[in-house]
């Protein structure tokens, strides 16, 4: 919703590069406070070249991306295409992180949670061929977000959660910085796509990646991903209540099997195991 409203007056390299700056400098300054100036460089430069690229694949292309797409497409089925995440992680897991890899009922919740998606999807986005690659860009950044997950799985063990989401920001606005620049605004923004700017900023980025890290070193990225199938979920209840669009049966069924697929595939719903019989006697 925020990239939505963000969109009326900033290019989507420019919006992101100004979202990527504000939560680096907030990321810079809190780490800094903790460990100090000369260790918070000694720390960003352990992390090496690694930090800095996991911020091009996990920050500056899938925000791109999206924010691309969502110039073309409206933010709900923005929503579900980025809800595809999970099932690029579960097939790159297969060759690069075989302890992500799932089965029996969390791989039921993966596939029950897609169903939800696909019912939520209904029919083709409206758009036509512009809208057809929206959308795919969307999906294409879901595939770069599940690079970035389990890339910043493997680094979050050699160094801390904070340390690498500053690295990992910077290294994305390095990237993006040219582009952004290049295509600032002519006259000055409204206020409402600044706030939405500074809100991705704060607490969709900032925020967002001192969770994340925390999270993958804690559960892994397979059930990271997972919160991507709430995101539809979440981009319904804003039309509904915000924008005033009517709530489908499709929609209700869709959130019912995606809030179904988080939780059998996250392991936070099991069904019971039946005991064994006791042995007799003779």
């Amino acid at each position: 919703m925020f990239i939505k409203v963000a969109g009326r007056d900033f290019a989507p390299a420019t919006m992101m590069m100004l979202r990527l700056a504000v939560a680096s400098t907030i990321l810079l300054v809190v780490l800094a406070a903790q460990r100090g100036w000369r260790a918070t460089v000694a720390e960003m430069r352990g992390v090496g070249w690694e930090g800095y690229g996991l911020g091009v694949v996990n920050a500056a292309i899938p925000f791109t991306l999206i924010a691309w797409g969502e110039t073309h497409i409206d933010s709900g089925v923005a929503a579900i295409a980025n809800a595809s995440m999970p099932i690029f992680v579960i097939l790159l897991a297969i060759r690069f992180k075989p302890s992500e890899r799932v089965g029996g009922l969390r791989l039921v919740g993966f596939l029950v949670g897609l169903l939800g998606v696909g019912v939520l999807a209904g029919v083709h986005p409206e758009g036509g061929w512009w809208g057809a690659l929206g959308t795919l860009a969307v999906v294409l950044a879901s595939f770069s977000y599940a690079v970035g997950s389990l890339w910043g799985q493997r680094l979050v063990t050699r160094t801390s959660g904070l340390t690498l989401a500053t690295t990992s920001m910077l290294g994305g606005l390095v990237v993006l910085l040219p582009f952004g620049l290049r295509h600032l605004p002519s006259s000055t923004p409204g206020w409402k796509e600044i706030g939405s700017v500074l809100a991705l900023a704060v607490f969709g980025t900032a925020l967002a990646q001192i969770i994340l890290y925390r999270v993958l070193r804690s559960d892994g990225a397979a059930r990271v991903s997972l919160v991507t199938y709430l995101l539809p979920v979440t981009a319904l209840f804003y039309g509904t209540v915000l924008l005033d669009e009517p709530l489908t049966w499709q929609e209700l069924a869709g959130m019912v099997l995606i809030l179904g697929g988080v939780a059998l595939g996250s392991g936070a719903l099991r069904l019971p195991r039946r005991e064994p019989a006791p042995a007799t006697t003779p």
